[in-house]
C-alpha cells in the first residue's frame, strides 16, 4: 500500500494486525493548530469511504485518531503514526510535523481501503526549504482563490515555501502606471495569501525583479530613461536597468518600500537574473574599466543594503555570478543563491559544487518544464529535478526551489504543471525515495481519484510530444510555435518549427493524442481544482494534436504540393474554435487582462489560414 504514495516516506515498520475503520470515526487532539488537517481528513473519510466522524478537542480517551506533541521528536516537520488495531496515533513535536502525518494518512485513506495494515511511519524532510516559484507577471494573473487552492495542494505535497515570481503585476500606490492593465496584484490580496499560507505552514516569500526582466516598466514613458541599453532586442526600455544611474536604484528603493513590509518571511528573492544588456549600453564605460561582474556586484550590494533596512535576508539567482565565479567571495555570507538550471544535463547543475565551496547558503532550483509548451516536457522536468535533487543532497544545499514559468504570453497551463510540483515535492522531501517508475501513475490515482493506470499513460505521451515530433529543442517544444506559425515559409524564417520537426514523428503525434485518455468524460465527484486540471489536460493535447496536424499540412504545401481546401477549412475552424475553452479556462483560475494577447494571436493564425485558402 505505501509504495503507492506520491510523496515518499523514510521509513515503515510492519507491524501484527490490522486497524478498520468504524464507521463514525473520532479524530481527537488538544491542539487547536490541528483542526484544520483533521476537517481535512474528515472530508476524504466522507467522500472515499462514505464514513461520518467527528473532531473532539481532547488531549485522553478513545479515538480511532489522535494527535499529541512529543517532545522527544527532535525535528518540527517530523513525525510519527502508529498504526494500530484500536487506532491510530499520531506524534510530532510541533504544528507542522502533526499537519504533515495528516496529509500522509489522507493519501492512505484516498487508496479507498477501509482496513489498514498495522505499521509504524516514522518521517521527516531531507531539505529544509521546499519550495514553488510561480510566475504570475508573463500573462497569467491567478485569482487570489486559485492561489489558496494551489497553497492546500503544495502544502498536502509537504511543499513549504511559496514564492510569485512578480516583475510588474503589483499594484503600487507611489508607481501607479506599474501594473496597469495587467490585473495586478493587490497589498490586500497579498497579505490574505499569507494568512492562508501560515493556515497551511507554507511561507510565502516576496519574490520581485530588481535588475534584470523589467522590460514591462521600462517600456513605459516615464521609467525608459532608467534602461542600460534602450530599444534592445525591439523594446522601448530594454530588458535591464541601467546600474550606474542614480535613479535606478531609487526606483527599486521605493518600489521595495511598498512590497517588503508586506511578507513576514526572512527571505526576499530580488531575483537580478539573465541582465543580457548589462555592460553593453550605458554602464559600458564603467564596465570596460572595472569588469563586468564588477558592475553588477555593485548594483546587487546596493539591492542587499536595502534588503537588510527591512530585516530581510537577499535571496539572488545565481547565474549572472556563475559566470563571474570570482566574485563569489565578494558576497555577503548572508546571500542565498538560487542556482537555476531546467535542462537535465545543464551545467549549471554540476556547478552547485562551486557555490557550495564558497561557503555561501544556496537552494537549489529545477522547473516543471511546463512553459513554452502545451503539455510540459514530463520527461526533461523529472530528470532536471532528479539530477539537482542528489546535486543538492551532495553538496548540502539549504534546500530546492521548484519553478514554473510563463514565457511568451503564459499560454501553458496550471493544471498542466501539477505533476512537476508534485515531483518536485517529493524529491524535495525524500530525494532518495522517489519510485519514478510508478511516481506518475500514483500521482494520477491520488489527484485524481481516476483509474490511475490509463490517464498516467495519456500524460506521458503528452509530455513526451516534445520528443516525439522528432525534433526535441531547449526549453520549449516545437509544437507550442507550430500552433500559430504561418503555414507557408517566409525567406527569415529558414528555422521555423514546422521546418525542424519530422513528418513521421508529427503523424505519431497526431495518432498517438487522437486515442488518448485524456479525451474521455470526466468524473463529476472531483473538486473543482482537480476537475479543471484534467479539463486543462485536455485543451493541452487538442493544441498539441493541431499543431501537429497543421505542421504536417504545412510541410505539404511547402514542399509544393496540395492539401484539400476542406482539411485545411477544418484545421481553422478548430483554432477558431480553440478561444472559447481557452477563455473559458483563462477565466476559471485567472484575473481577465492579457488573456487578449493569447486570443489575438489564435484570431490572426485563423485570419492566416483563411487568406491561404483564398490563394490554394
Amino acid at each position: 500500500m505505501f509504495d503507492r504514495m506520491v510523496i515518499p516516506l523514510w521509513k515503515v515498520s510492519p507491524a501484527e494486525g490490522r486497524f478498520t475503520w468504524p464507521a463514525r470515526p473520532l479524530l481527537a487532539s488538544q491542539r487547536t493548530a490541528d483542526v484544520l488537517p483533521l476537517g481535512q481528513l474528515l472530508g476524504d473519510l466522507q467522500q472515499q469511504l462514505g464514513l461520518g466522524g467527528r473532531i473532539a478537542g481532547n488531549a485522553f480517551g478513545p479515538a480511532a485518531v489522535r494527535i499529541r506533541r512529543d517532545a522527544g521528536i527532535r525535528r518540527p516537520e517530523e513525525y510519527r503514526i502508529r498504526i494500530r488495531t484500536g487506532g491510530i496515533d499520531i506524534a510530532a513535536a510541533a504544528d507542522a510535523g502533526a499537519y504533515y502525518a495528516v496529509q500522509t494518512l489522507r493519501d492512505i485513506v484516498r487508496m479507498g481501503a477501509r482496513t489498514l495494515p498495522c505499521c509504524t511511519i516514522d518521517d521527516r524532510p531531507f531539505f529544509e526549504r521546499r519550495g514553488v516559484s510561480y510566475d504570475c507577471s508573463r500573462g497569467k494573473v491567478p485569482t487570489l482563490d486559485t492561489l489558496k487552492q494551489l497553497v492546500e495542494r503544495l502544502a498536502h505535497w509537504k511543499i513549504n515555501e511559496l514564492q510569485l515570481y512578480i516583475e510588474h503585476v503589483f499594484r503600487f500606490v507611489r508607481h501607479p502606471d506599474i501594473g496597469k492593465g495587467h490585473s495586478p496584484l493587490t497589498p490586500d490580496e497579498i497579505l490574505a495569501l499569507q494568512d492562508h499560507c501560515k493556515k497551511h505552514h507554507v511561507r510565502l516569500v516576496g519574490s520581485l525583479a530588481s535588475f534584470g526582466h523589467l522590460e514591462k516598466i521600462l517600456a513605459l514613458p516615464p521609467y525608459r530613461h532608467l534602461g542600460e541599453m534602450p530599444g534592445f532586442r525591439g523594446l522601448p526600455g530594454g530588458t535591464t536597468l541601467c546600474p550606474t544611474d542614480p535613479g535606478s536604484i531609487k526606483l527599486i528603493a521605493e518600489l521595495y518600500e511598498e512590497y517588503i513590509p508586506l511578507f513576514e518571511a526572512d527571505d526576499f528573492n530580488v531575483c537580478c537574473d539573465e541582465t543580457w544588456e548589462l555592460g553593453k549600453g550605458r554602464s559600458k564605460t564603467q564596465a570596460d574599466k572595472a569588469g563586468v561582474g564588477a558592475v553588477y556586484l555593485d548594483f546587487l550590494l546596493k539591492i542587499h543594503r536595502l534588503c537588510r533596512r527591512y530585516g530581510k535576508r537577499t535571496n539572488a539567482w545565481a547565474d549572472i555570478l556563475l559566470k563571474h565565479p570570482d566574485l563569489l567571495g565578494k558576497l555577503p555570507r548572508d546571500i542565498v543563491l538560487l542556482n537555476w538550471e531546467y535542462e537535465a544535463g545543464g551545467a549549471n547543475i554540476q556547478r552547485t559544487r562551486q557555490i557550495a565551496d564558497a561557503g555561501l547558503e544556496f537552494l537549489v532550483c529545477p522547473g516543471t518544464s511546463g512553459w513554452l509548451t502545451h503539455g510540459s516536457r514530463l520527461p526533461n522536468a523529472m530528470d532536471n529535478i532528479d539530477a539537482f535533487a542528489r546535486q543538492g543532497r551532495r553538496c548540502s544545499a539549504r534546500g530546492l526551489l521548484n519553478t514554473d514559468w510563463g514565457d511568451r504570453g503564459h499560454r501553458n497551463f496550471l493544471g498542466v504543471s501539477l505533476h512537476g510540483f508534485a515531483y518536485g515535492a517529493a524529491c524535495a522531501w525524500n530525494p532518495g525515495g522517489v519510485d519514478r517508475r510508478r511516481f506518475t501513475e500514483n500521482f494520477c490515482g491520488l489527484t485524481f481519484g481516476q483509474p490511475a493506470k490509463p490517464l498516467a499513460a495519456a500524460m506521458t505521451v503528452l509530455g513526451s510530444t516534445y520528443l516525439t515530433c522528432g525534433a526535441p529543442r531547449r526549453n520549449g517544444s516545437y509544437l507550442f510555435e507550430a500552433l500559430t506559425e504561418p503555414m507557408l515559409l517566409s525567406k527569415s524564417a529558414a528555422d521555423a518549427a514546422i521546418e525542424t520537426m519530422t513528418a513521421a514523428g508529427l503523424e505519431k503525434v497526431v495518432e498517438q493524442l487522437s486515442s488518448s485518455a485524456l479525451r474521455s468524460s470526466l468524473s463529476a465527484v472531483l473538486p473543482g481544482f482537480e476537475r479543471i486540471a484534467l479539463e486543462e489536460l485536455q485543451l493541452a493535447s487538442a493544441m498539441d494534436r493541431l499543431s501537429a496536424e497543421r505542421a504536417l499540412a504545412a510541410k505539404t504545401l511547402r514542399a509544393g504540393g496540395a492539401v484539400k481546401k476542406t482539411y485545411l477549412a477544418r484545421l481553422a475552424g478548430q483554432i477558431e474554435a480553440l478561444c472559447g475553452p481557452f477563455e473559458r479556462l483563462w477565466l476559471a483560475r485567472n484575473k481577465p487582462s492579457r488573456l487578449c494577447d493569447n486570443l489575438r494571436l489564435f484570431k490572426k493564425t485563423h485570419r492566416q489560414m483563411l487568406r491561404l485558402m483564398k490563394r490554394l
